[in-house]
């Protein structure tokens, strides 16, 4: 379960059913994508910067503008 101050960025998912291992590249895409500050600080605390860096690489959810963002602060070549 993920903690009532992200709630707001899965307004679409019941977030009782949101588990943080078996969906996390879609917790990190939307956190990428929407989150504030301190989203992303609980992002680099639950998740590891591999993770991060994979789904900055791979994830089709996130916007061009925000990809190039992550790619420059996760160094993902």
């Amino acid at each position: 379960m993920l903690p009532p101050t992200l709630k707001r960025f899965f307004w679409d998912t019941p977030v009782e059913s949101i588990d943080r291992d078996a969906h996390k590249n879609y917790i990190i895409a939307r956190i990428l994508e929407l989150g504030d500050e301190a989203a992303v600080e609980w992002l680099d605390h639950q998740y590891s910067k591999t993770d991060v860096r994979r789904v900055v690489r791979t994830s089709r959810s996130l916007s061009l503008k925000s990809s190039n963002y992550w790619k420059l602060k996760y160094k993902v070549a």
